[in-house]
């Protein structure tokens, strides 16, 4: 009986042995299986696509990146398209907050090591705020993306820009706006990011809400005041409208005098060009110019916001602007030489801090390697290696136009970094590494640094 006992216990040892990430790792590769599957079955292509590049595809969709090995528009049909639209919104919301909903549809308890897996990936410290949050997160989206959605129809109906069904085009284009991913799944006008205010109003403002991370939407539609608002929601509020103001005058200044972006364009057209390119570079990936033909400067600029990325538990990913907004708090605070790191007259834990380092520390480690053996694999120039790369890690995708031109091994690297951004570098590393404690203190010593 005690051996029994014993065996038991020993197996739910093991159960919880599987850390949180490690199964957050697994769902979601589990999610692009299936995908791949899916997208194999020849219903959901015109002409039959490659094991690899329906792999590829359903990646790159549950990780809302949007690069692609060939033309999602023309090759996927309507079968096809809406496996990506499902994937797509399965990875821009988690897995682990359908099956939270699953498990309370049925009535069924969520067990402690269900919760802790709930709790990371919500970035919670609270086990009965679990079922709120997921709730909220399904209401939330499947009301502004409904509003976007009713609101493109009509101004499409309306105006004749859709060259398809007004109504199956705004699903599509609000689906992969709100959800970061960047597809274009129906022939679109070429002109739309131009011309046309409404569309580009409509589609920013649904990549910004779903950027911004659902607990700032949280917060804002529980307490409906700036007064009120929590010391994080205001940091975030007020560091997106400042990237995206300071990136749509730099790309506008930049490229006004560029002949293959925006000098022949009129003055107002380059303004809706310069806005939709600022914000969709903060991993949503739409394009309203060509990337290729943007000067050396713009591509620094849409490096760095695809590397700050937007906020916590978002459809978006890169190390996060909150994570951005640390490291900068923390290095005023050394140059001031303030014990605290100190942030709207709140203190930021050393833990934070710490943890903010070690993200942006193991990301820039993933950019570097991943540019070093892209460029063993292809001869191809520095910064448009260099940009394929932050642009898998940072699941923007936005390309140089090199993806398809890639060799295999490239590709692979691509696709195993659009995996790792989704999922998060750090998140990466307590997968591959179970963090141990230690009661042992040392002393301390002189460490010259810089």
């Amino acid at each position: 009986m005690r051996l029994r006992t014993f065996t038991m216990r020993t197996k739910k040892h093991r159960h919880v042995l599987a850390s949180p990430p490690k199964i957050l790792a697994l769902g979601f590769l589990a999610c692009i299986i299936l995908g791949a599957i899916s997208l194999k079955l020849p219903w959901s292509t015109f002409e039959p696509i490659t094991w690899f590049e329906a792999f590829f595809t359903a990646t790159s969709a549950v990780t809302v990146t949007g690069l692609s090995l060939f033309n999602v528009t023309d090759q996927l049909t309507l079968l096809g398209k809406v496996i990506i639209s499902i994937l797509v919104q399965v990875g821009g919301l988690g897995f682990v907050t359908f099956a939270i909903l699953a498990a309370s549809s049925l009535g069924r308890r969520i067990s402690i090591d269900q919760q802790v897996l709930a709790m990371e990936a919500f970035n919670q410290t609270n086990v009965n705020k679990l079922h709120h949050t997921a709730f909220m997160v399904i209401k939330y989206t499947l009301s502004i993306q409904i509003i976007a959605m009713a609101l493109l129809a009509l101004w499409w109906a309306y105006t004749g820009e859709s060259q398809n069904n007004p109504l199956y085009t705004a699903v599509f284009h609000v689906s992969m706006a709100f959800n970061n991913a960047g597809f274009m799944l129906f022939n679109a006008n070429p002109t739309m990011f131009h011309q046309d205010a409404v569309t580009v109003g409509i589609t920013t403002l649904s990549i910004i809400i779903g950027g911004i991370g659902f607990p700032v939407l949280q917060d804002i539609f529980h307490h409906r005041r700036w007064s009120r608002l929590s010391v994080y929601s205001k940091v975030v509020i007020i560091a997106t409208i400042i990237l995206n103001i300071v990136g749509f005058g730099t790309i506008w200044a930049v490229e006004a005098n560029n002949p293959l972006t925006l000098q022949n364009l009129p003055a107002r057209q380059q303004a809706l060009a310069s806005w939709l390119q600022a914000v969709a570079s903060r991993t949503a990936g739409y394009e309203s110019m060509p990337v290729e033909s943007m000067r050396h400067a713009s591509l620094i600029l849409l490096m760095v916001y695809m590397f700050i990325g937007g906020g916590s538990f978002s459809t978006a990913s890169g190390i996060k602007i909150n994570t951005f907004i640390v490291l900068y708090v923390a290095v005023r605070a050394y140059l001031r030489q303030q014990a605290d790191v100190v942030l709207m007259r709140r203190t930021i834990p050393t833990s934070t801090v710490q943890k903010a380092l070690a993200l942006v520390f193991i990301t820039v480690l993933w950019i570097i390697f991943g540019s070093f053996f892209i460029a063993i694999f292809d001869d191809l120039p520095f910064r448009e290696l260099l940009f394929e790369v932050v642009s898998a890690i940072t699941t923007t995708g936005m390309s140089d136009g090199i993806t398809a031109k890639l060799s295999t091994p490239s590709q692979i690297l691509i696709l195993v970094y659009m995996y790792v951004g989704r999922l998060g570098p750090l998140t990466l590393v307590y997968v591959l590494a179970t963090r141990k404690s230690s009661r042992i203190s040392y002393p301390e010593t002189h460490f010259q640094v810089g």
